[in-house]
């Protein structure tokens, strides 16, 4: 399999750390949708990255895709449980923790933009679902050991994966001392390889 991607994209490093905790060896090719010469958009047409090529050429998109495909068909490791309100309750803390990185990718791009083009009141909107984010996340977490209590699931890799893109862009976001369970949670989590081999860089 061929994983396409960049080294900045939350996405694509919460489908790294799933194929590393699975065990799954993939070709990591770097592209980006931003690049002018990028061919992206020629393997997926929404022109967004991660994409997964299948032995078979197949490309699949969309990083809850991706993850729940590879779960699905390794037996080891299993990230998400059977159907069931459990299974419901991981996806939810996926869409949470996607959510902030996608407010948060959306704020950067933006401030990226000439001064006198961007919208201060879009950036502070996309900020303000960050902050409510991670209280939710913080909430939900409590005193927990993880984000399902007591084993390690897809909650906790979108979570923490989603702390780590905050940190990388959005340093003055300074959850780990207003959400110090979130910081517990992203300490023990980044003590595995698969966190600390991914960690965002330019």
């Amino acid at each position: 399999m061929k994983l396409i991607g960049s080294h900045t994209s939350p996405f694509v490093r919460k489908v790294r750390i799933v194929l590393a905790e699975k065990k799954i060896e993939y070709d990591f090719e770097i592209d980006s949708p931003w690049l002018e010469d990028s061919k992206v958009p020629n393997i997926n047409p929404l022109g967004k990255i991660p994409v997964l090529l299948l032995d078979d050429n197949t490309p699949l998109f969309d990083s809850r895709v991706i993850v729940e495909y590879i779960d699905n068909v390794t037996p080891n490791n299993k990230l998400f449980p059977a159907p069931n309100r459990e299974r419901i309750e991981v996806k939810r803390w996926e869409a949470v923790a996607d959510g902030i990185c996608d407010a948060a990718a959306s704020a950067f791009l933006e401030a990226k933009r000439p001064k006198k083009e961007q919208s201060a009141s879009w950036i502070a909107r996309q900020r303000d679902k960050i902050m409510r984010g991670l209280d939710f996340m913080a909430e939900e977490l409590g005193d927990k050991a993880f984000c399902m209590g007591t084993h390690f699931s897809m909650a906790d890799i979108a979570s923490v994966t989603a702390l780590g893109y905050l940190a990388f862009r959005f340093a003055d976001i300074n959850w780990q001392e207003s959400h110090p369970n979130l910081a517990k949670l992203y300490a023990k989590l980044m003590q595995r390889p698969s966190f600390a081999d991914s960690v965002p860089h330019d």
